[in-house]
């Protein structure tokens, strides 16, 4: 470290969605002066509200939310600008004494603000259309024919179909000189001056599953339908926002294309699928207790009490 300033506590709550992780985070803040950061690349977004399960007012309790309702629809979310503003509540935190508490629905941004991120170049439109153009002009796979040439590790990593993905480890490999995976190599600047107390809910998986469809039982009755209606009124078709499960389905059905109970049945399955990809990254992170049950269980709240309450004794 740079200074000689104590390490500082900072919680995080990792776990799939709708495993009860703001439930407990609003549970903690209230005992332990602590305050929410949210670690969510959908709650980042103004105007979808209900899909993305941000917390109501009365849900926050009073307590201070952060890092919610940052981005206009037609901006693009990134790790790296994710990092900044997490870093800026940090200090702001640390100042007033208050211990971040972040529940984390993505993993990605987690890792980013904890280890940093490589140095990549920003987008370059230009270059983008070019490849779009290039393309166009040739026959099916040339992005991913490309990016093998530039560096093949990387392209075994991404599908051949992953539009978005090829073109964006192409523009760092042209931009940089270098391939992508030597520059993800290179050098990170971890996070300073905070000391991870990681917590992970993992409820049964048959038990998310029925959370997961009575949640989205439970936004469709309180006017998800409605919200997408309203969004759809004052945005273009391309806001990123409109890409999000259960965003893209109630898209449909506003359109005429889908009727209602086939995107509800859409919705819960492409949730399950999420969460279960939510579970296996969040099995990576290293230091974590896991607590088994929910993020509203008694028992659950009082494990993690405890045990954040022990680790910033030591």
């Amino acid at each position: 470290m740079s200074n000689n300033k104590p390490l500082a506590a900072l919680v995080v709550i990792l776990g799939p969605t709708a495993s009860g992780k703001s439930t407990l985070g609003v549970w903690l803040a209230e005992r332990i002066g602590g305050e929410i950061v949210a670690c969510d690349s959908t709650q980042l977004y103004k105007g979808f509200d209900i899909g993305t399960a941000k917390p109501s007012l009365v849900e926050r309790r009073g307590v201070p939310h952060h890092l919610i309702d940052l981005l206009e629809p037609t901006v693009p979310a990134t790790a790296g600008a994710y990092r900044e503003a997490a870093i800026t509540v940090l200090d702001d935190l640390r100042c007033r004494n208050r211990i971040p508490i972040f529940t984390v629905g993505t993993g990605l941004y987690l890792r980013a603000l904890l280890d940093g991120l490589a140095d990549v170049p920003q987008r370059s439109e230009d270059l983008r259309e070019r490849l779009r153009q290039s393309r166009d002009r040739h026959p099916a796979g040339h992005l991913h024919r490309m990016l093998r040439r530039l560096d093949l590790e990387s392209a075994g990593k991404i599908a051949p179909a992953d539009e978005q993905k090829l073109i964006r480890a192409i523009e760092v490999c042209l931009l940089t000189k270098r391939s992508l995976t030597q520059v993800y190599r290179d050098g990170r600047t971890p996070l300073e001056g905070w000391r991870p107390i990681k917590l992970g809910l993992q409820p049964r998986r048959e038990d998310l599953y029925k959370k997961i469809h009575a949640r989205t039982e439970s936004m469709l009755a309180h006017g998800w339908l409605d919200e997408v209606r309203g969004l759809m009124s004052g945005l273009t078709n391309e806001a990123k926002p409109f890409d999000f499960i259960g965003y893209r389905e109630l898209r449909a059905v506003v359109r005429g294309e889908m009727q209602l109970a086939d995107a509800k049945a859409a919705i819960q399955q492409s949730t399950r699928r999420y969460a279960k990809r939510q579970i296996t990254w969040f099995r990576r992170e290293a230091g974590v207790l896991g607590l088994d049950g929910f993020g509203d269980s008694a028992q659950v709240q009082t494990a993690a009490l405890e045990f954040v309450t022990r680790s910033l004794r030591n």
